[in-house]
């Protein structure tokens, strides 16, 4: 069962630890975060229920296109690519190319969230 662990800092720690890891001042250890949000407002708008829920169908279902997804969760397919999006973005789905439809894939069982 792969877990994401998920850090909140503000935007300026965030950026400071970036930068120090590429300036080789600091080295992520493995317990690390690999995802993080400036607030646990922005956190609780990309991981809703609903998206909780969303990313649990996507892990059971394995559904090939957003289409089918659509079809099997009752969502609009545009609210639905949209909402995809996002979580792509951090890293939470990830969206493979078959044929010509994108298949949402689920990154992880479980998260861990850290402040």
């Amino acid at each position: 069962m792969k877990v994401i662990k998920i850090g909140i800092a503000p935007q300026e720690k965030i950026r400071e630890r970036v930068m120090a890891i590429a300036k080789g001042d600091l080295k992520p250890k493995a317990s690390d975060p690999k995802i993080w949000f400036t607030s646990m407002r922005s956190l609780s708008q990309v991981l809703s229920d609903e998206n909780r829920a969303l990313l649990d169908v996507i892990r059971t279902a394995r559904p090939s296109s957003i289409s089918e997804l659509a079809g099997i969760t009752g969502r609009k397919q545009g609210n639905l690519s949209r909402t995809l999006k996002t979580m792509s973005r951090y890293g939470l789905v990830r969206m493979e190319k078959h044929d010509r439809c994108l298949r949402p894939v689920a990154q992880a069982e479980r998260y861990l969230i850290s402040a």
